[in-house]
Parts: structure tokens; sequence; C-alpha cells
């Protein structure tokens, strides 16, 4: 396997000592050297600026200029060039720490001392080795360093490190940060400037949650609104971690910014669409509500009317053929049954468009009449528990509506699919709520299905009770039965909504 070739530069005005370092490392079994000289600093400063060199050697006493000021030089030309030096190793007949020290501060990243005994010609090899070793390993972590600077850079999100001590400068704010307005230089100088610009109603909820991630080690997992320059706020998620030092001390905050203001805008109109859609369905049921109203009344005073005048005119017939000793039509008989049995039916279907119960007694009354209707139909039996405060609740009729349709729909489900023997109704006050509770002695229910929509009856008692800005939750232990319960604000009753 062939060796890596490496252009070396030696500048040293002592051709003898020249002689000596390229012969040192033509023996060197990991690199193949090109060796080019320099006897002055200033011819080795042109070499370097013409010619490609991969590292120097440099005895720090030369004939126009020391070590010290050579590499003070090519350091500043690197910079002028935004170029990268190559590593100097300084040679020197002076074993001093204080040169040494100040030879690296500048740049220099090996010095090695001459002695008579020549033994630092056995050590330049590995020196050299080491050296190009160390920058090799310097080029692979600023490549590294690059790469995840340009990824993170080129992220639809602005990253940070925070200090989390003493209160200092930002560390590092990636250019992103210019999406609100500001530089990366004015975001770092410091004061906590990101802490400033998070949207005053949110600063206390962050700085909150921040001193809970940092007291609990966990994580930090938060949206909030941060202010751009021109006084608009944008929504960003910010998920950072906190790193700390060999005693668990917090160091830094490291984290990421994802701009979430269009999901938010979209999470609103999609609020604002679904709340639209809930107040016309309020609206809908009301509307359905007061025609089953007119439409009850108006069977009552119409077709009602009508089949009492029918089965009256028949039964006043029937009577004068029995004053007059006439044989009663059996036709006649037939039609005031008839008749009795048509105005039965349409006090069911009046019953079942809106009970006037509800109008003429109120809520309780009405549930309580409509559950012994379900008893008597379904051999169901059951109790109504009303507590005195429930009962001194003013009720809103639209509300009281909304509550006798949920009960109304609940008592059904009971019916139909629970096989039970028992239903208990219980209504009482909690704080400022009204809870409401259907619970039966049936098989239960799988209470899961009923999040995925697919009982429209459960869905239609949530959004009634939503309307109203409470729930309505379902309850079920396998064969134990099952408890609807319903929660509704109490403000809200007396508040409802007005067509």
């Amino acid at each position: 396997m062939p060796k890596p070739a490496i252009r070396i530069l030696l500048v040293d005005d002592d051709d003898v000592d020249r002689m000596a370092c390229a012969r040192a490392l033509t023996s060197d079994p990991n690199y193949d050297y090109t060796i080019l000289e320099a006897k002055t600093g200033e011819a080795g400063l042109e070499r370097i600026r013409t010619e490609c060199v991969d590292a120097v050697i440099l005895d720090y006493r030369l004939p126009d200029q020391t070590g010290l000021e050579f590499v003070t030089l090519l350091h500043a030309h690197a910079r002028e060039t935004q170029t990268r030096p190559p590593p100097v190793l300084v040679l020197t007949g002076h074993d001093n720490a204080t040169t040494a020290a100040e030879l690296m501060r500048r740049g220099a990243l090996e010095y090695l001392g001459k002695d008579l005994d020549l033994r630092y010609l056995q050590l330049l090899p590995t020196v050299m080795h080491r050296m190009l070793q160390t920058r090799q390993m310097a080029d692979l972590q600023n490549e590294a360093q690059a790469k995840y600077r340009l990824l993170v850079e080129q992220m639809p999100a602005i990253t940070y490190v925070y200090p989390l001590r003493d209160g200092g400068s930002e560390l590092y704010v990636s250019p992103q940060v210019r999406m609100l307005g500001y530089s990366q230089q004015e975001w770092t100088a410091g004061g906590g400037f990101h802490l400033s610009r998070i949207h005053p109603a949110d600063r206390s909820r962050v700085e909150g949650q921040l001193a809970r991630s940092m007291q609990g080690g966990r994580p930090l997992r938060i949206n909030y609104r941060i202010m751009t320059r021109d006084g608009k706020h944008l929504w960003f998620r910010d998920h950072a971690n906190i790193l700390r030092d060999d005693k668990q001390r917090p160091i830094f905050l490291q984290g990421v910014l994802f701009d979430i203001t269009q999901s938010k805008a979209d999470e609103q109109e999609l609020r604002a669409s679904r709340e639209a859609l809930r107040q016309l369905s309020a609206h809908q049921d009301r509307v359905k509500e007061q025609e089953r109203k007119r439409i009850a009344q108006e069977i009552h005073d119409e077709l009602g009317g009508m089949l009492t005048g029918i089965k009256a005119y028949v039964s006043v017939s029937i009577d004068r053929a029995r004053r007059d000793g006439r044989d009663t039509d059996p036709l006649l008989t037939d039609a005031v049954r008839l008749a009795d049995e048509a105005i039965a039916a349409v006090r069911r279907v009046i019953t079942d468009l809106r009970p006037s119960v509800l109008d003429q007694l109120g809520l309780w009354e009405a549930i309580a009449w409509y559950a012994g209707r379900v008893e008597s139909r379904a051999s169901l039996r059951h109790q109504c528990l009303i507590s005195p405060a429930a009962r001194a609740v003013t009720l809103d009729p639209d509300a009281a509506t909304m509550l006798f349709r949920i009960v109304q729909e609940a008592l059904t489900n009971v019916t139909r699919h629970a096989q039970a023997s028992m239903v208990t109704i219980r209504a009482d006050t909690n704080g400022r709520m009204l809870e409401l509770d259907i619970s039966d002695d049936g098989r239960g229910v799988d209470a899961s299905k009923f999040a995925t929509g697919d009982s429209w009856g459960i869905f239609g008692m949530r959004e009634r009770a939503r309307h109203l800005g409470g729930d309505v939750t379902v309850h079920s232990e396998g064969r134990r039965g099952t408890i609807v319960r319903v929660r509704i604000p109490l403000e809200a009753i007396h508040d409802a909504t007005q067509p």
C-alpha cells in the first residue's frame, strides 16, 4: 500500500541542519515526504503563499525574523485570505518553556528542542507523524462540524444553545432567526434576549415549564408565541434538552424552534369550523323542536278536534236511536271504537313529537313521566332520584329540552341493547356543575366503540351536551351495567343560546 505523499517546507538558514532533517524524514515509514526549502522567514512565507505545503519545520532563529514572528505572519495571512495555514513544528536550540507556550498560543502545533547529541533528529519523524495526525483529526472534526452546521442551517427551524448559568449570553442561534426580523448578533447579544421576545401572555408559562424541566431533568416540550421585530407574533414548538456537567448541574439548553404558525392557523380555522357546525346543529335542533311543537299543537287542535267531533256526532246518533227504541247500527258502534283508537294514536304521536309535560311541569317531571312510560312498555323498572339542589336549578327552555333528549336517547339505548331489569336516573349539583347519571344493571357495553363515532345516539348526546358547555361520558365494567354521565355548567343552563 503506497504511503501518503506529504510536502514539507524546511525553513532554516543552516544547510547542514536542513540536510539532517531531510535525511531523518526519509526514514519515516508512515509518509512519503517531498522536501521544500527556504533559508529565510520571508522566503518561506512566499513559498507557502505560492505553493502547496502540507506542513512546516521552522527553525526558531532566522536571519530576518524569529519563529514567533513567522507564525504570527503565517496566521495573519491565512485570516486575510480565509485559508487554513499548514501546521508548524518549531525547532530551536533554546529549550525555553515560556517561548514554547507563546509559540503554541500563536498557532504552532509542535515544539522540539535541538540537542547536542542530535536525539531530536530521531524524534523528528515521530513528532511529525503526531502533528500530521493531529491536523488530520482536526480537519475531520472541522468537516463534521461544517456538515452539521450546514444541515442545521438548512433546516426549516431555528436551532439554539442557551446558557443556564449566571445569565450569560446565548451561545448560538442559527441563521433562520432572520425569519423573526433579527440578526444572529442581536439574538446572541446577551441579556436573555430569547426569553424577552416570548409573547407576554406566554412568558410565565414558558419560564415555569423550563423550571420544572430543569428540576425534574425532563426535556422541554412546549408551544408558545415569539414576537417579531415588526410587532407581530409567530407560533413555535420548542423541543429542547438540558445538558448537564459531571455533577448533574444544568449548563446549556439546546433546542430547536419549529414554526407552527400555519398549523396553528389551520387548527383555529378547523376549530372555528367545528364550532360553526355545532352551532348550526344546535340551531337545527331548536328549529326541529319548534317544528315538532308546532306540528303537535296543530295535530292536537285540528286532527284531535275533528276526531273528537266525529266521535261526538256518532255518539249522539247512537243515543237518539236508543231513545227512539231503534236498534243501534253496529257500524256506528265500530265508528265510536275506531274514533277512540284514532284519538289515542293522535295522543301518542303528539307525545312522541313533544311531550306536553315538559312545557307544563318542567324537566324533572318530564323525565319521571317518560321513564314511567318506558317501564310500562319495556318491563324495565326505574327510579328517579332528583336532589333538592337539582330541582332548585332554574332551567332555560332550550337547555331543558336538550337534557330531556339526552335522557330519552340514553333510555332508548338501555331498552334496545342493555337487556337490563333496572334503570336509575340521578340528578344533583356538584359545585358549579349539574350532574345527571343514567345507570342500568344490564350486560354492559364496550365504551371504546363510542370514541370511534360508530354510535350516532351517543354522538348526538355529546353534541347536545357540548353545545351547553358540558360533556357526556360512558362508563361500563364488563357485565356490571353502564353509566351515562352528563355534566353541564350551571351558567350554561341559565344562559343557553336563544334562537
